[in-house]
């Protein structure tokens, strides 16, 4: 490790944003850095793929291509013993941390921090990263709950919410964040996270495929210097996002969360950004949210080096639309819908809603995704991913496996029929979906959906 007096010195000696006489306003265009991640990207398509073992891989591998340029060690174990890796790299006085993945499920930024380092290896000589390396001094720990993550799941292997645990500081994992933040004393903090797929921007019936929030530090939700900066730093991401992801930017909720790390990180000096990463229409959609998650980023680091998020207008981070639960998955619009219970068939819409898990499958490791049923009805209020226009077709409960697109078939006796596939909430979203022919009750296939697929192939 390099000598932490050093960097911890240079830490406490900065008082303000970083300053401008440092390095001249560099400012590079959104789609530019968005046309670099498409090009030089090393992370995963697949990042709830990613154990522990391929993390720490890697960082081995970013340690050693550029010895003098980035920094490592071990800052704690997890409940099982994996480690805690803490990277650094530039020299500048203002500290910025960034963590990822405290909730082991949640792994998109984790891969965008991988893509950080080699976009900061390859391009440590052209003017922007230049001026982040001499203005800053970025901190990482890119995978805060390796046990989850192991386990795809949120908590850690306790059972505890790390990201609860901010005033107990019961789990190793939350020791180790607190520890370092109190070493570092970092002026900026970024909580990197996932949230439902279901988020949306407001009601635009657009998903909210980034969401920002500057961290409250209490009830009142107070501003001093440090939280308005976080929200000039909200701004600038906003607007360098929206280009890329129109109208998919959102605002999380802001009420304080009195056992939360960001909130209590903020009132103990370290001002949050948190960016949470929700859904996207992309199939699948990893890679599109890992390269917003890598433009945030890059954007953020190079508006604090060069000081221009001074200029930035806070007003542009608190007129983002809220977040609201108003994206389906799949949406299924006036249909026929026929229950497979033996009622009379009505016209509505029906939507759905995705799960994923990663399992263990004859020895390789996947993602699998679960269509579920979430509602039925009048749905004109809410948006999707994919919104199929079902009118004049029939919606029912996929009762062959055998169908498939342009087979002709005939609805089977529901009132006779005992058990199986339904059209109801909660249930498996295996359908069929049908256009009608002469003679009456005869249909043609239009489309087959399965509730359960494997994504990582």
């Amino acid at each position: 490790m390099a000598s932490a007096a050093v960097w911890l010195a240079a830490g406490l000696a900065s008082s303000g944003a970083a300053r401008q006489e440092q390095a001249a306003p560099v400012s590079t265009p959104s789609q530019a850095l968005a046309r670099l991640w498409d090009a030089e990207h090393v992370s995963t398509p697949f990042p709830a793929l990613v154990r522990h073992a391929d993390l720490e891989a890697r960082l081995q591998a970013v340690r050693a291509a550029a010895l003098d340029l980035f920094s490592m060690e071990e800052i704690g174990r997890s409940v099982e013993g994996r480690s805690l890796y803490h990277l650094w790299f530039g020299r500048g006085p203002f500290h910025v941390l960034l963590w990822s993945q405290m909730h082991g499920d949640e792994p998109t930024a984790t891969a965008a921090l991988l893509d950080l380092f080699e976009y900061v290896r390859r391009h440590r000589d052209t003017p922007g990263v230049r001026a982040i390396l001499d203005a800053l001094t970025i901190h990482v720990v890119p995978m805060l709950n390796p046990d989850g993550a192991e386990r795809f799941q949120r908590r850690n292997a306790q059972g505890l919410d790390i990201n609860r645990d901010a005033l107990l500081l019961q789990t190793p994992e939350g020791r180790a964040l607190k520890a370092i933040r109190d070493r570092l004393q970092p002026r900026l903090g970024f909580n990197l996270h996932n949230q439902g797929w279901r988020t949306s921007a407001g009601k635009t019936g657009k998903p909210a495929s980034i969401s920002l929030l500057a961290v409250a530090y209490d009830e009142a939700g107070s501003e001093n210097e440090g939280r308005v900066l976080a929200k000039k730093t909200c701004a600038v991401i906003r607007d360098a996002l929206e280009p890329l992801a129109p109208g998919q930017i959102a605002r999380y909720d802001d009420e304080f969360e009195v056992r939360a790390f960001g909130d209590n990180l903020t009132k103990w000096g370290t001002s949050v950004v948190l960016i949470e990463t929700g859904a996207h229409a992309a199939d699948p959609p990893d890679q599109a949210v890992v390269r917003l998650n890598f433009v945030a980023i890059v954007t953020a680091m190079e508006a604090l080096a060069s000081g221009t998020v001074n200029a930035a207008d806070p007003a542009r981070y608190e007129a983002l639309p809220k977040n609201e639960s108003g994206v389906f998955h799949k949406l299924i619009r006036s249909a026929s819908i026929v229950t497979g219970t033996g009622v009379a068939p009505f016209t509505g819409d029906v939507g759905l809603v995705a799960s994923r898990f990663v399992q263990d499958a004859e020895g390789q490791r996947e993602i699998r995704q679960m269509l579920r049923i979430d509602d039925l009805g009048d749905l004109r209020v809410f948006g999707a991913l994919e919104i199929i226009d079902a009118e004049g077709l029939t919606v029912a409960p996929l009762f062959n496996e055998a169908l498939k697109a342009g087979d002709e078939t005939s609805l089977p006796d529901w009132t006779a029929r005992q058990g199986g596939a339904k059209v109801a909430p909660g249930e498996p979203a295996d359908l069929v979906l049908l256009k009608p022919l002469e003679p009456p009750g005869t249909f043609r296939v239009e489309r087959v959906m399965r509730a359960a697929s494997i994504v990582s192939r």
